[in-house]
């Protein structure tokens, strides 16, 4: 039996405080009612003796300490889940902004998930093609992974996200299902439009599930955006064997809500502000990714953060960091160069690729082939710096090559624009052509029989020819 409370403690921001409450627990969800008989719900954020601080959703503009009613429902927040949601489109809150009614529930989940037994942990194998060269070929998106995205104020990581969730497929298996849940928090309007309109035009809504928290919705909205995106995941990958890719974007105005919210509390605060439990917090929400033994869906999350002044080491990159398995940075100065997407090769990493490429996955170049890549796009950066000091005309003709190498690589394999779409085999076979204007003396990360099978000069020529119109730089072709 719920119980009622007339009247409430004290109204601090977004927090309204119940005295002599019984039986009360954490996360419990709470109704109230206004003096004008409208109702606004809650949560049970923190409980003191007989004091309860509830989290109000809504905001607590127009409440009253006298004449406000409270009534304790006695479970925590939940969502209506069925396979209907797919196509659906949801506020932070999980409800239905779409105006296609409410969802006819086959269960109800608490959105604050459960707690995954490890030793009920897959280890994720086979990959999720993005269709993105720079991260299919170098960075591969392994199933189960959770694999951030680091951006900056002005970055194109939208129209990425955007991009990934029109692109992304699992590899080829017969009678596997695919879906993308897509969570945008703290995002302008003209954003929001954006995302809706790209997923409409482009016939991929009917398999994605949207939840949109804007810039003006309460901050406490957008604390739970994440988690009902996730208990949805969650529900669709181990209830319906479906394969769900989770984007969340952007993490930093989660992160900045929590440090709000937190403030409200008067928490002692942590590093530039962030409460101290930041690093517990992300971790509830990364670690929901994964593949359950026994189950045949997967949950794979490519979080979005925006970090303040391109700073890696910021609290929430940085944190992100020690959770996740890699990271795709996004570089500002090829972004000023009109290349899309701006991929950082060199600081982007994939540290479960190994495990979900080559032979029986993409082919059995793929791994020798991208670090052969990173070797000598890390050699174009020693050339270019050398080059900024005497100028590249007094450069050795080895150093020039590379230099011209890393134009064409940076032109045409990271920067292939928005709407090429190119399967794994189309990446790998431009990383070899890129390798084959090389030196084959230069090639010293792949084996011989690599070489023999998919060195070739004359064709790589060739095919750079037709990209460029017939011109190619003169440097390539001297051998």
């Amino acid at each position: 039996m719920s119980r009622q409370y007339i009247g409430l403690k004290e109204i601090k921001g977004p927090l309204i405080i119940l005295d002599q409450v019984e039986d009360v627990s954490f996360e419990e969800v709470v109704e109230i009612e206004l003096e004008d008989g409208s109702t606004r719900f809650g949560r049970v954020v923190e409980i003191q003796g007989q004091q309860a601080v509830i989290q109000v959703f809504e905001g607590t503009s127009g409440l009253s300490k006298i004449n406000t009613k409270t009534r304790l429902l006695g479970h925590p927040m939940e969502i209506a889940l069925s396979r209907e949601i797919l196509g659906r489109v949801f506020n932070g809150g999980g409800k239905p902004i779409d105006g296609l009614g409410e969802v006819y529930a086959q269960t109800k989940a608490d959105i604050n998930g459960h707690s995954l037994n490890p030793v009920m942990r897959k280890y994720p194998r086979n990959y999720i093609n993005t269709g993105i060269s720079a991260i299919d070929g170098l960075n591969t998106l392994i199933r189960g992974q959770k694999l951030p995205i680091f951006s900056g104020s002005g970055m194109p990581h939208n129209q990425l996200a955007v991009q990934i969730v029109k692109q992304a497929n699992i590899a080829s298996e017969e009678g596997q299902e695919f879906a993308i849940v897509f969570a945008a928090m703290g995002v302008k309007n003209d954003v929001a439009d954006f995302f809706k309109r790209s997923f409409e035009e482009t016939g991929v809504m009917e398999k994605v599930v949207m939840f949109l928290n804007l810039s003006n919705d309460p901050i406490i909205e957008r604390i739970l955006t994440p988690r009902c995106a996730l208990t949805v995941a969650e529900y669709l990958a181990y209830t319906c064997d479906i394969h769900v890719l989770v984007i969340m974007t952007d993490v930093t105005s989660y992160c900045e809500a929590l440090r709000e919210f937190s403030s409200s509390k008067e928490e002692i605060p942590g590093r530039k502000g962030y409460p101290g439990y930041l690093y517990s917090d992300l971790a509830s929400l990364y670690e929901r990714a994964g593949i359950v033994k026994g189950k045949k869906g997967s949950v794979t999350q490519i979080p979005i953060l925006t970090i303040p002044n391109d700073d890696i080491t910021h609290p929430v990159s940085d944190l992100t960091g020690y959770i996740t398995e890699g990271q795709i940075v996004l570089d500002r100065n090829l972004h000023q160069t009109n290349i899309y997407p701006p991929i950082g090769v060199l600081p982007s990493l994939s540290r479960l690729m190994k495990d979900g490429i080559g032979e029986g996955f993409t082919r059995k170049d793929h791994s020798s082939l991208s670090t052969q890549l990173f070797a000598c796009y890390a050699k174009v950066q020693d050339a270019r710096a050398l080059a900024s000091v005497i100028g590249e005309e007094e450069l050795s003709l080895i150093d020039r090559k590379f230099m011209a190498f890393g134009r064409l690589f940076e032109k045409y394999y990271v920067g292939q624009g928005f709407k090429t779409n190119r399967s794994i085999i189309e990446t790998l076979d431009l990383g070899w052509y890129l390798l084959s204007l090389l030196p084959i003396s230069e090639l010293d990360r792949v084996s011989k029989d690599l070489l023999d099978a998919y060195y070739n000069t004359d064709l790589a020529i060739t095919h750079f020819l037709a990209l460029q119109g017939g011109q190619l730089d003169e440097v390539l072709r001297k051998n």
